[in-house]
């Protein structure tokens, strides 16, 4: 029996002077389904998933995260480790970088002197395991052995305890009676040493126990155990190994646990006394369809963390019976495409090589966010659709969605189920060949009118539409550009539609293509003459100017005539060029962009391989910021994808590592200013909003929202003396000039300031809005109590 625990889901509050909180503007969305270790201490539970930590505590069973919003690093977690003695987390990662968590504030300090330590290498930097003890922590590494003081933080010594003082895997240390042992891999064995030594430095200082590689190695009581990569555990008396067990496999934990010891594999956890008896055994229940990865104990419970289930709860006295333990969160951390819109955001997993060859094939699900709640669907229930992909919610109907199979077809959804699985035999797709069923189906858009377009690789008739509403099915050929569909082009990706209905389609071989079914036109731009980069277009974006932003794996491009691109005999794209220091330099100049998306400023959204994201202004000449994993939460500079939900002016960022949002503070003109309002209202003393030097923090500020496209705002006191006032296109929140107010798409906000840049007075304001294209007004009050 397996059933949710539920909980209230907080985020903490992380403060310290070597991590920012970027909780107010950021908010994090990790996954907790890969367990990597699991901790006791403070009365809580300590989760590792991936890149973030999850706490439960044992008396209120509240979950709480640590995430890379509240400070940490973001890299990849390898264990875990709690001090009582110093109320203090230790997280060790895989690159040899350790995080300390600790006091009631939850401060986090970065340790990088393994990460930086020059003379080991990068492949040899991994956290094994963390031995704490009387105030010191005993890491074991791929290295070797490194000592950190937990009361001075800082480092001691380290220990390379391979023949001839070599650098030797290190799996796991244990002490008993003054004595430290190390499970050492690669045929290493056990090394002992005694730890009154002074000299432990010296590698002869250190004898070697038995043979083979060791995975672990832990005391109980007065007895210690070893367990060997021949999965047998063995009790090590006087240099001797006495064979208690074999594991049917591999162990993977080993902890020691109250007087007990608690070992892990893939299929069982076992918890045995100090004599090796067995106390309890959990198996794992088909159901689950999942691994064991790591495990703890309390008095009554067992805890163990899996590789796609998030942390398992049960009874010492029903281990049968499963609570899964578990902060919401998507499927997996790894997200391809992300779809965003109306407090929604789907997610998909699926991914294919950049010359779209979805091989090895991803069998995974998908995850819905509503309203900060995650619907997670897990393979099973997809009808067998592999490397999902593109996302394409029907406008009309939000509740129906199509999600491009990069093998199978499209996957069609109503109401969260999948209903039908749309391929060659019950639509108008087309697979490869005959002999060769692959429906290789990637991008996909609905236009103004409620029709699916979406693309097929190699096909003649690659573009596809579909209209819901009729089920009718039309197909489009490219073989006036594409005469081998097999050879002559691999695939295609992005795909945006116009204000004239232009299809504008990335492709691997032939750059970007144009294609509008009125007249039957094709063209496409690849080449160096025609000032593409590289022909290889893996983004592309219509801006409100109807202007096409295109990007490449060697840069950025625009088309600024999207009008003229079938008639003009000598196409070409431009270059941005940009000054910096004085310089002319081409902006993103060889940069592998990966994503470009337009908000309702009309700002771009560039997204990079290895360089995070970017944020310019509409022409790209300001660069309005620059999010790294140095200033930000990104849990990675690898951006997959990018998508905004024009409704609110979220932006949600998808990672390598993970899935963060930014609340830029814009959003989507409306097309009437019917619903415009003004918040907050009344502006009361403790709401310290006013006099802010800069219009891009969202929590500051006076908003306007709901306005048009194109208006003019003028702010009057109640005498009508004029007080502040902004224009759409001039009076931009971005700009260099420091605004007192300005509009941000459908927002626009003001700092408090009046025209001589004084913080205005209290009393009541008015709110002129006129739209300077339709002459449509409104008139708004507003109430400062300073």
């Amino acid at each position: 029996m397996i059933k949710q625990v539920t909980s209230v889901f907080l985020f903490f509050l992380v403060l310290s002077s070597q991590a920012q909180d970027f909780s107010t503007l950021w908010q994090g969305y990790f996954s907790y389904y890969n367990i990597k270790d699991i901790a006791i201490g403070d009365n809580k539970v300590y989760g590792a998933s991936e890149n973030a930590i999850f706490t439960y505590d044992l008396s209120s069973n509240q979950i709480e995260t640590i995430t890379t919003i509240e400070g940490l690093s973001g890299e990849t977690i390898s264990t875990i480790a709690y001090s009582d003695a110093y109320d203090t987390l230790l997280i060790g990662y895989e690159n040899g970088l350790i995080e300390i968590v600790s006091g009631p504030e939850n401060e986090i300090l970065s340790v990088v002197d393994i990460l930086d330590k020059q003379t080991i290498p990068p492949n040899l930097k991994r956290i094994n395991h963390f031995n704490v003890l009387d105030g010191l922590a005993y890491i074991s590494t791929d290295f070797g052995i490194s000592i950190y003081n937990l009361q001075r933080l800082e480092f001691g010594d380290s220990y390379f305890i391979g023949n001839g003082g070599s650098q030797i895997n290190v799996n796991q240390t244990t002490v008993l009676n003054n004595t430290i042992y190390a499970a050492c891999g690669n045929n290493n064995a056990i090394k002992a040493a005694a730890l009154s030594n002074p000299n432990l430095i010296d590698y002869q200082q250190w004898q070697t126990l038995g043979s083979g590689s060791f995975v672990s190695v832990e005391s109980v009581g007065s007895r210690l155990y070893a367990i060997n990569a021949n999965n047998v555990v063995y009790e090590v008396s006087n240099g001797g190994f006495t064979n208690l067990f074999t594991y049917s496999d591999l162990p993977l934990d080993t902890k020691a646990v109250n007087d007990n010891l608690v070992i892990t594999t893939g299929n069982h956890v076992y918890v045995y006394n100090s004599n090796f008896a067995t106390l309890a055994t959990a198996t794992l229940q088909s159901e689950l369809n999942t691994r064991f990865t790591t495990a703890t104990i309390t008095e009554n419970h067992i805890y163990i963390g899996t590789s796609s289930s998030g942390v398992l709860k049960t009874n010492f006295s029903n281990t049968m019976a499963y609570d899964v333990v578990r902060p919401e969160g998507p499927l997996m951390n790894d997200a391809f495409k992300i779809e965003a819109g109306n407090n929604n955001l789907w997610v998909t997993y699926g991914d294919y090589t950049v010359s779209y060859n979805p091989y090895p094939l991803r069998s995974y699900g998908l995850s819905h966010l509503v309203e900060e709640n995650w619907i997670n669907t897990p393979f099973s229930s997809l009808l067998n659709a592999q490397n999902l992909n593109y996302i394409a919610v029907n406008p009309f109907n939000p509740t129906q969605v199509f999600i491009s199979a990069c093998q199978q077809g499209i996957l069609e959804l109503n109401n969260e189920v999948a209903t039908v699985l749309l391929d060659q035999n019950n639509s108008g797709l087309e697979p490869i060949a005959a002999n060769d069923p692959s429906v290789r189906q990637t991008g996909s858009q609905f236009d103004r009118n409620g029709v699916l377009w979406t693309m097929t690789s190699r096909v003649d008739k690659a573009l596809k539409s579909y209209n819901p509403s009729t089920g009718q099915w039309r197909g489009y050929s490219f073989s006036e550009i594409i005469q081998n569909p097999l050879l002559d082009e691999f695939g295609f990706g992005d795909l945006v539609i116009d204000r004239s209905g232009t299809k504008w389609i990335g492709a691997y071989k032939k750059g970007l293509i144009g294609f509008n079914e009125n007249g039957n036109k094709i063209g496409y731009i690849n080449s160096e003459e025609q000032n593409m980069p590289d022909q290889v277009v893996s983004a592309v974006a219509v801006d409100n100017n109807n202007q096409l932003w295109i990007g490449t794996i060697k840069g950025l491009r625009v088309l600024y005539n999207t009008g003229g691109f079938f008639d003009s005999p000598n196409q070409s794209v431009k270059e941005i060029v940009v000054l910096d220091d004085g310089i002319p330099q081409e902006l993103l100049s060889s940069q592998y962009i990966t994503d470009i998306k337009v908000d309702g400023s009309n700002n771009k959204w560039i997204g990079t391989l290895d360089a995070g994201i970017f944020y310019f202004s509409p022409d790209g000449q300001q660069t309005i910021y620059h999010f790294t994993t140095k200033n930000s939460p990104l849990p990675s500079n690898f951006i997959k994808d990018i998508s905004i939900d024009a409704q609110n002016g979220k932006v949600y960022i998808a990672t390598s590592k993970g899935l963060v949002s930014f609340s830029s503070g814009g959003s989507k003109p409306e097309e009437e200013l019917a619903s415009a309002f003004v918040y907050p209202n009344p502006v009361r003393p403790e709401y310290d909003i006013l006099g802010a030097s800069s219009l891009n923090d969202i929590n500051k500020g006076v908003k306007i929202r709901g306005i048009t496209e194109n208006v003019n705002i003028k702010i009057t006191d109640i005498e009508g003396n004029l007080v502040a006032e902004a224009q759409s296109r001039t009076n931009l929140r971005a700009s260099r000039s420091n605004y007192n107010f300005a509009i941000d798409g459908g927002t626009a906000i003001w700092n408090g300031k009046n025209l001589a840049n004084n913080i205005v007075a209290s009393g009541v304001y008015l709110i002129l809005i006129s739209d300077l294209d339709s002459f449509e007004t409104k008139v708004l009050k507003l109430l400062i109590i300073r």
